[in-house]
């Protein structure tokens, strides 16, 4: 380009020499000669200058070309790269699947070792708890219930509710005669025959307890009367007959009280029973007519050895007893009658209620105020409208 306006000028000086006048000098040969070389010089220039830039532009050329080799190279190089990364992408997240699916194996493993630990812990427990429960339910008495063969009303007296029972241990012959739901009195009678008989001699012994019972669940074991201290939720009294004195006190665990344990018991929260194997407790469980609580107590400690719950609910119960180790709950509809034994519990699994015949009491007309078995004459001692009855038991032996 440079080259070719050089070229244009100098055709412009040519033209405007030609046809403009000659200057004056232009008649000096010399000037002419001298004006020629210059032109020739700046030909001369331009052709220089044009090379130069034909030599610049095919170097440029060259550098453009190779340039885009090495993009190109580049480029390839790049997608090689982009499909290395892409594949190593690939390696790296399969490799994590496997590390998962590892890790979830081993933590199943841990799981199922888990579960096995649990569950062979489980299994111990249940054994020591079974192993306990044999050790407290040792005695050697393996009679179950079989029927109410008759009733004998021993005494009648005004008052609706209220317990009455032998020592369920000793060998004394005297009767304690409880009256009222809500009393701190106790009348002791030499003998049977003395508690039927008003005029016999010698009177009854008045004892004036410290605190007050309430209820009818109370029990005189070894000497000593238990019963459920009135205003307390939970408290259970040991008393000492011989001395007047409170002996020892407890608490049963497990918001015991909360609840009345039968239905047609309007003042029962707490029924201490005592069979062959000992001093027992039988309470309601959580909730209204919930299902009745087995509570095992050591009598010389008052500490609680074991606690079951049974399927036994409270609603339509009216009393309940222990016979070898199995509790009976009696029922009854509206308090009318007939009163039969229709749920059984046994600790040990011996027996069931499929194993036993249906148990009728003999009609009464109201429900019963207390049932209590004595393991020393495997009798009941029972309160019914007033009236002081004992039932004879017929039993057997337990199925093997």
């Amino acid at each position: 380009m440079m080259a070719a306006l050089w070229r244009a000028s100098a055709l412009l000086v040519l033209l405007l020499a030609a046809f403009l006048p000659p200057p004056k000098c232009a008649q000096d040969p010399g000037m002419v000669h001298y004006i020629y070389q210059r032109f020739r010089v700046l030909e001369q220039g331009l052709e220089k200058c044009t090379q130069t830039t034909r030599a610049y532009i095919r170097d440029f050329q060259e550098f453009s070309k190779n340039i885009s080799m090495m993009l190109g190279r580049c480029q390839t190089h790049t997608n090689d790269y982009k499909s290395a990364v892409n594949t190593l992408a690939l390696r790296v997240e399969r490799a994590q699947r496997e590390i998962d699916y590892l890790q979830y194996l081993r933590e199943s493993d841990v799981c199922i070792e888990s579960e096995d630990k649990t569950l062979a812990e489980k299994l111990l427990q249940e054994a020591e708890e079974e192993k306990k429960i044999q050790t407290l339910l040792n005695a050697s008495c393996d009679n179950m219930l079989m029927g109410i063969k008759s009733l004998k009303i021993v005494k009648k007296t005004m008052d609706t509710h209220g317990s009455w029972m032998k020592d369920a241990i000793s060998n004394s012959p005297k009767v304690y005669f409880l009256i009222g739901s809500r009393n701190n009195t106790v009348w002791e009678f030499a003998n049977m025959r003395a508690f039927m008989e008003d005029s016999t001699k010698p009177p009854p012994r008045k004892l004036i307890l410290t605190l007050s019972w309430q209820g009818t669940g109370q029990v005189v074991y070894e000497g000593f009367l238990f019963f459920h201290n009135q205003g307390t939720a939970n408290e259970i009294i040991k008393y000492n007959l011989q001395k007047r004195t409170v002996e020892d006190r407890m608490l049963l665990p497990g918001g015991v009280g909360r609840a009345l344990v039968y239905q047609h018991s309007p003042s029962t929260y707490i029924d201490l029973a005592v069979d062959e194997h000992g001093l027992w407790a039988i309470h309601s469980g959580p909730g209204t007519y919930g299902h009745l609580v087995l509570t095992k107590i050591e009598p010389g400690t008052l500490g609680v050895e074991h606690s079951w719950d049974t399927p036994c609910r409270s609603q339509d119960a009216e009393a309940s007893f222990l016979l070898c180790g199995v509790l009976y709950v009696v029922y009854s509809s509206g308090g009318q009658g007939p009163h039969r034994i229709t749920c059984t519990y046994d600790p040990l699994g011996t027996i069931t209620e499929q194993d036993l015949p249906k148990l009728f009491f003999p009609r009464r007309p109201r429900s019963h105020s207390m049932i209590h078995y004595n393991p020393r004459d495997k009798q009941l001692y029972a309160w019914n409208e007033g009236s002081q009855i004992i039932y004879k038991l017929q039993t057997k032996r337990k199925l093997s």
